[in-house]
């Protein structure tokens, strides 16, 4: 299983990811991310990547959970 996670620090709220993967990602008042479980299933691992792919900031990250 794979875990979508942000860091607060480098974000910069340009919502890609929410536009990318809006099954998982919304964007709270401000347009800052808030993923949803954190896990990402199976069928959208392909969005998940091209979630991560297209933060500017580099801010959004998939990683193998453990």
């Amino acid at each position: 299983m794979n875990r979508l996670t942000v860091d607060p620090i480098a974000c910069r709220a340009h919502g890609l990811c929410a536009d990318v993967l809006p099954e998982l990602i919304t964007v709270d008042e401000w347009g800052y991310p808030i993923v949803r479980g954190g896990k990402v299933p199976e069928p959208l691992l392909a969005e998940a990547r091209r979630a991560a792919a297209a933060c500017p900031a580099l801010a959004l990250r998939l990683r193998k959970a453990e």
